[in-house]
């Protein structure tokens, strides 16, 4: 153990950390709506991401950018990074549609068990991770650099980076912006209720099979942004990419309370520090035995995790 590594470099960790896990927690978010809402968890969303992942690829060769292109500047910055994230979002929000019309709607109208959903959930994204490998092969493919990621700053002994900055800032507005669209929306409230009693909501006039659609469908929004800034920080994807940040992201969002949307941003952001901290102390082979670490043992001590409540009772 190198306790020392974590004492030395604690900040450091902590925003690295912080840029990962706000990753996690927008991945997290298609988790935790789905759940608040069908009580289905929804395995197949890592290979929603892995979808937007490709989508921002396509976007950067669509425009013409070369894998080794050089950095570009200013305005150019803004139009590729919001083109890609435009790009990343259909592709995953439409996967999203078809996995809820293909895999999960037939089952729930002759209602199937939750067993069913759930091999129905791995066996979609098995086909997809091998569809994907069958037409883009199984090497890793490159991303454009698109910016220099350059030093901004030094805080408490952090490199402040300015792709890291992006990355953090996006994923927070657009998690502000799911807040409160769930808040104060009509379909957000129809989402809630929902989530809350779905028989008192279709009762009260709410249309179940749009709210479900919407839910997959943000859901999949969200994956698609992760998709874009995991490109920009990893800059390489391939077909098996939503394997472990997929993982991590359901990780998270038991750990902040799967169902509560702010849980779902808490426990992002929680497990990309505690991640980093644990390969600081135990090794980097160890960090992503850190993450599934922590899911046991919220499991144990804590099955609602740090925010625990459903979708249409919290005050998310």
């Amino acid at each position: 153990m190198h306790f020392s590594n974590l004492i030395h470099q604690f900040w450091s960790l902590s925003f690295d950390g912080l840029n990962v896990g706000a990753i996690y927690a927008l991945i997290a978010l298609g988790y935790t709506l789905v759940y608040g809402v069908l009580r289905l968890i929804n395995f197949a969303h890592s290979e929603v991401f892995m979808v937007g992942t490709f989508g921002a690829l396509f976007a950067t060769q669509w425009m013409g950018i070369p894998p080794a292109a050089l950095p570009h500047r200013g305005l150019a910055i803004v139009v590729i990074l919001v083109g890609a994230g435009l790009v990343a979002m259909v592709f995953s929000g439409a996967t999203a549609l078809v996995l809820e019309r293909v895999a999960y709607r037939p089952l729930r109208r002759r209602g199937a068990s939750r067993l069913a959903a759930l091999i129905s959930a791995i066996g979609a994204s098995l086909f997809l991770q091998e569809l994907f490998a069958k037409w883009r092969g199984r090497n890793p493919e490159r991303f454009p650099r698109i910016m220099k990621k350059e030093h901004l700053a030094t805080v408490l002994k952090a490199d402040i980076r300015s792709d890291k900055v992006i990355i953090i800032v996006t994923a927070v507005v657009m998690m502000i912006a799911l807040d409160r669209f769930v808040n104060l929306t009509r379909l957000g409230r129809g989402i809630r209720a929902v989530a809350q009693d779905p028989e008192t909501a279709a009762l009260m006039g709410v249309n179940i099979d749009r709210v479900i659609t919407t839910t997959f469908l943000v859901g999949g929004l969200m994956a698609g942004v992760a998709g874009v800034l995991y490109m920009l920080y990893a800059e390489t994807t391939v077909y098996n990419v939503g394997f472990l940040p997929g993982i991590k992201a359901f990780t998270a969002a038991v750990l902040g309370g799967i169902g509560n949307l702010r849980g779902a941003l808490l426990g992002g952001l929680l497990l990309g520090v505690i991640e980093n901290y644990g390969g600081a102390v135990f090794g980097a082979q160890w960090k992503d035995v850190t993450a599934f670490v922590v899911l046991v043992v919220v499991l144990m001590f804590r099955p609602n995790g740090l925010l625990g409540e459903r979708l249409g009772r919290a005050r998310v």
